[in-house]
């Protein structure tokens, strides 16, 4: 009997009728509405492209513009490691990979369970952590260290490639930054076209919702055009604040901000590559928060997925955060969800592994966790083979009616496909009791403590983390 095949289990949210009538509305907002954009070069590329400029600079794009420039970026990124070029992030299909967010002012102290201030020295741990957990594929900055004065941004970038070996997700505040942290992983990689070939960082930027391009927006996209470096240009729309209450609305106003974005980018450099993303957030009414715990964003983040591959662009996704103020049962029921979420849709690039408090605060312990769910809900998304040999007829023949297969060589050799814990208990009353019955929160706890204490990075040779200090202006 020759069988053949697999089956996988995965969400989808819009078809391709649904991703048509959003993308339609995106086209009608950018030729009837348009956009504003705050940038002399940005405005004369859409100009002499054929759009409409109004009132200084609101910009009216025509459809065939948004044709064209859909056709030019590739469909696939790679994303490497420092120093050569082994891949830790492919960006392209149902490929997903998971990584940490950037810039909270707050850190929850794993040992003490204190959430306080940020430190340098809490940055330079938490990227290591990063850098050590397998089930990370990129790194983002986790917080704003309250005890450096210099620029964060790239003291940020700084600590990541000195310490760490995985590609770096970057934020910065302008052109001049972006153009230094460039430069800095350029001499790392032996150069810019080394880099371009095997790039190890992506920078992520918004648009500022509604439909609005920033100059310092702008000067950075503009010139990761230019350099061939990939980036994220994702707004954040705030559905009932800053963009209509409607998931629907909020998905074709923040689908309008991208490819506007998209346009100025090809224009700039057509082919150079681009992630098609979207932080759509709702306003919690009561709170006046913007939510990251809601099915309504894991409806949001599928609408992204599927609007993403429907363009033919990686995607660009949240998972592994929560609205709770520490890392409780709610943070583990968010980060479960979320991850699970972002596996089912095929999001290619997941940022915000480790958030709590809605972003404000950054926990280690989060990140651990999450690992683990990350891991579980990778081997559910395998889903199964179907063959000759996963059909097992012929075992069930030798085994028969009322035997057993526990010592079948099929069981021996297979048995180790199935997913464990590292975090999970799987014992009985009386054996987790001898275990030291500890509770969930406290082996994460135990688990983190340790992997901090071991992780201590990938330190860069002493004369190039010199060049980087030189190259970004940041003191050791």
């Amino acid at each position: 009997m020759q069988l053949s095949g697999s089956a996988r289990p995965h969400l989808s949210f819009l078809d391709d009728s649904g991703c048509e009538q959003i993308h339609h509305a995106a086209l009608e907002i950018l030729r009837r509405t348009g956009v504003r954009v705050h940038h002399g070069e940005a405005l004369r590329l859409l100009a002499e492209a054929g759009c409409l400029l109004e009132d200084e600079n609101r910009v009216r794009i025509p459809p065939a513009l948004v044709k064209w420039a859909l056709q030019q970026p590739p469909s696939r990124v790679a994303l490497c490691r420092r120093g050569g070029s082994e891949v830790s992030a492919w960006l392209h299909e149902r490929h997903v990979n998971f990584g940490p967010g950037s810039d909270c002012p707050n850190f929850l102290d794993p040992g003490t369970r204190e959430r306080r201030p940020f430190t340098l020295a809490d940055l330079r741990a938490m990227l290591r952590l990063a850098d050590s957990l397998p089930e990370i594929s990129f790194l983002m900055s986790t917080g704003v260290p309250s005890d450096y004065e210099g620029n964060t941004y790239r003291k940020q970038f700084a600590t990541a490639i000195q310490n760490c070996t995985k590609p770096v997700v970057f934020v910065c505040n302008d052109g001049e930054d972006c153009r230094s942290i460039v430069a800095a992983a350029a001499a790392v990689a032996g150069g810019l076209d080394a880099l371009r070939l095997n790039p190890t960082l992506l920078l992520y930027s918004e648009p500022s919702t509604p439909l609005q391009h920033s100059q310092t927006a702008l000067e950075k996209l503009l010139y990761m055009a230019e350099a061939g470096i990939p980036v994220v240009h994702s707004p954040a729309p705030m559905m009932g604040g800053t963009a209509p209450i409607s998931i629907a609305g909020g998905l074709a106003l923040s689908a309008a901000e991208v490819l506007s974005g998209l346009i100025i980018h090809q224009l700039k450099h057509p082919g150079a590559p681009f992630v098609f993303g979207s932080g759509l957030h709702h306003l919690d009414m009561r709170t006046s928060i913007s939510v990251y715990g809601a099915p309504e964003f894991q409806l949001a983040r599928l609408g992204v997925a599927d609007l993403g591959r429907y363009y033919g662009l990686p995607s660009w996704g949240y998972a592994g955060h929560t609205d709770s103020c520490l890392f409780d049962e709610q943070a583990a029921a968010d980060a479960t969800f979320s991850t699970l979420v972002a596996l089912q849709s095929g999001t290619n690039l997941v940022h915000d592994v480790g958030y709590v408090e809605a972003g404000l605060t950054n926990s280690p312990e989060m990140m651990v966790f999450t690992c683990e769910i990350i891991g579980m809900a990778r081997r559910f998304a395998e889903g199964m083979t179907i063959d000759g040999q996963t059909l097992a007829l012929d075992v069930i023949h030798a085994v028969g009616p009322g035997g057993n297969f526990l010592t079948e060589d099929h069981t021996v050799e297979r048995f180790r496909e199935y997913w464990q814990p590292s975090l999970f208990s799987r014992q009985r009353f009386a054996g987790w009791q001898e275990e030291g019955s500890k509770t969930l929160g406290r082996r994460v706890q135990e688990r983190t403590l340790g992997l901090m204490e071991k992780a201590q990075g990938v330190p860069l040779p002493a004369s190039q983390s010199q060049e980087i200090d030189y190259i970004l202006g940041t003191r050791p």
